[in-house]
C-alpha cells in the first residue's frame, strides 16, 4: 500500500524521534537552516529537556566558540559567576543576546542545583574562536595549556618557556587584524614567529598526552579534558592563520574545511562523555558535503563536522535536519508546492518530525525541486540530501524573534 506523506510525520518529541533510530546515538544533532531565531531555539531547549528527563542526555553543545563555552560550563555546573556574566562572556556570534539561550542557561542552573556532581548537566561550544571575518589570536588556548602542564610536569620537559610564547605572539590586534579575511598578505599566519609556535604548540600537545596516566591523577579527566580542548584550540587556530596568509585558488575552501574539521574534533571529544544534544546549522551538521558562497567569490564545498564524525561514529551519530515554511519578517514566504518544503508546508500541523526513510518511499517517482530562497540567511532544505538525513523537523511558521541578534 503506497505511503501518504502525512503518514510520515509524529510530535517533535524526544520519543517520537528516537523511534527513527536504529539506536540511541552518542551525538544527536539537530540542525537549523537560518541563526537568530528563538522560535528555533525554543524548540531545541524543549527537546533537549525531554532528552534529558527520558533519554539520559546530560550534554548541551550549540555552534559557539568552545573556550568561552567553558564560562558557561562552569556557571552551570557550580554556579560560578552570574547569568548575565556568562551571557555576556560565554557566547560567540551574538549568542548572548538570545532571550531562548539565556532561558537555556537559567534552566540548566535550576536543574543542576542540588545533585550530585554525575547527574549535573553540562554545556559546551564546539565552534573555534572564529568568526566569518578572521580568527582569535592563539594566545589564551596556547598559554592556557602551557600553564597547565608548567604546573605539574618537569620543567625540562617543556618545549619553551611562557615568556617565549609571549614574546612570538606578541600584540594580538597582528592576529584578529579583519583585513586579513581579505588579504592575506595581511595575515601573520606564515611570518617565522607563527611558525615557531606552531611547532611550540605541538609539542606541547604531544607531551599533554605522554603525560596522561600522571596528569589525570594529579588533577581530573575533567581538568585534562579541558587542556586537550586548549590544544586541539591552539593548534588548530594556528594552523587556520596560516591558511590565511596563502594566496592560493584553494584559499577558502581550506579555511572552512579547517573550521569544521575543529568543530569534529570537539564533538568527537564531547562524545566519548556521554550522549549529547549538538545544535548548529544543517550546513555544519549534514553527511552530504556543504556548499557556500562567500562574497563575490565561486562557492566553495567542503565536508562538515557532521559528516566527519558521522564517519567516526556511524549509527553512533544521527541528524535531524531542520526545515521551515515561512519566515515572513525576512522575506521568506509560502514555498512552492513541488518542492520539499512546500509539500510539508501543505500538512495542516504547525510542526513536527518527519521520518525521512518514510517520506522517500512516499514521494516515489516525485522529485521535488530545490526551493530558491529569497534571503541570503536562509539555507532550503536541498532534496538530493535527503538519503543522509534522519528526520526532519518542520516548523511551519517562524515569527519575529523576542530578540534580534
Amino acid at each position: 500500500m503506497a505511503t501518504d506523506i502525512k503518514d510520515t510525520t509524529h510530535a517533535v518529541e524526544a520519543g517520537a524521534v528516537m523511534r527513527l533510530l536504529p539506536a540511541r546515538p552518542r551525538l544527536l544533532a539537530l540542525g537549523e537552516p537560518t541563526h537568530g531565531e528563538d522560535t528555533l531555539l525554543d524548540l531545541r531547549d524543549e527537546l533537549f529537556r525531554q532528552l534529558v528527563e527520558q533519554e539520559g542526555y546530560r550534554t548541551i553543545a550549540i555552534e559557539s566558540d568552545c573556550v568561552r563555552g567553558l564560562l558557561v560550563d562552569e556557571y552551570v555546573t557550580t554556579g560560578t559567576g552570574t547569568l548575565d556574566e556568562v551571557m555576556e562572556g560565554g557566547f560567540s556570534h551574538g549568542w548572548g543576546a538570545s532571550a531562548a539561550n539565556r532561558e537555556l542557561v537559567r534552566w540548566i542552573r535550576a536543574y543542576n542545583e542540588g545533585r550530585p556532581v554525575s547527574e549535573r548537566l553540562r554545556f559546551a561550544g564546539f565552534d573555534g574562536p572564529l568568526e566569518i571575518t578572521g580568527a582569535a589570536s592563539p594566545r589564551q588556548a596556547l598559554t592556557a595549556l602551557h600553564g597547565f602542564l608548567a604546573a605539574r610536569v618537569d620543567a625540562n620537559l617543556l618545549p619553551c618557556t611562557e615568556e617565549t610564547l609571549d614574546r612570538l605572539l606578541g600584540a594580538d590586534d597582528r592576529w584578529t587584524d579583519p583585513a586579513a579575511m581579505m588579504d592575506p598578505a595581511q595575515s601573520v599566519g606564515q611570518s617565522a614567529e607563527a611558525g615557531r609556535l606552531r611547532l611550540h604548540a605541538d609539542d606541547l600537545v604531544a607531551l599533554l598526552h605522554t603525560q596522561t596516566p600522571h596528569l589525570i591523577a594529579v588533577t581530573s579527566r575533567d581538568a585534562w579534558d579541558r587542556a586537550r580542548l586548549y590544544g586541539r584550540t591552539a593548534t588548530g587556530l594556528l594552523r587556520y592563520h596560516f591558511w590565511m596568509a596563502d594566496t592560493s585558488p584553494g584559499r577558502m575552501t581550506r579555511l572552512v574545511g579547517l573550521r569544521d574539521q575543529m568543530m569534529a574534533g570537539n564533538l568527537l571529544a564531547l562524545a566519548e562523555r556521554g550522549p549529547a544534544l549538538v545544535h548548529a546549522h544543517n550546513a555544519h551538521l549534514q553527511r552530504d558535503k556543504s556548499t557556500m558562497r562567500l562574497w563575490d567569490q565561486p562557492p566553495v564545498e567542503w565536508w562538515s563536522a557532521g559528516a566527519i564524525v558521522s564517519a567516526h561514529l556511524g549509527e553512533e551519530y544521527a541528524f535531524l535536519a531542520t526545515a521551515l515554511g515561512t519566515i515572513r519578517h525576512q522575506g521568506v514566504d509560502t514555498p512552492p508546492p513541488d518542492t520539499v518544503e512546500g509539500l510539508l508546508y501543505a500538512l495542516p500541523e504547525d510542526r513536527y518530525v518527519v521520518d525521512t526513510s518514510r517520506l522517500i518511499t512516499a514521494l516515489g517517482a516525485r522529485r521535488p525541486g530545490p526551493r530558491e530562497s529569497p534571503w541570503f540567511g536562509y539555507a532550503s532544505l536541498d532534496p538530493a540530501h535527503l538519503a543522509g538525513i534522519d528526520g526532519i523537523v518542520f516548523v511551519k511558521d517562524v515569527p519575529e524573534s523576542r530578540t534580534r541578534r
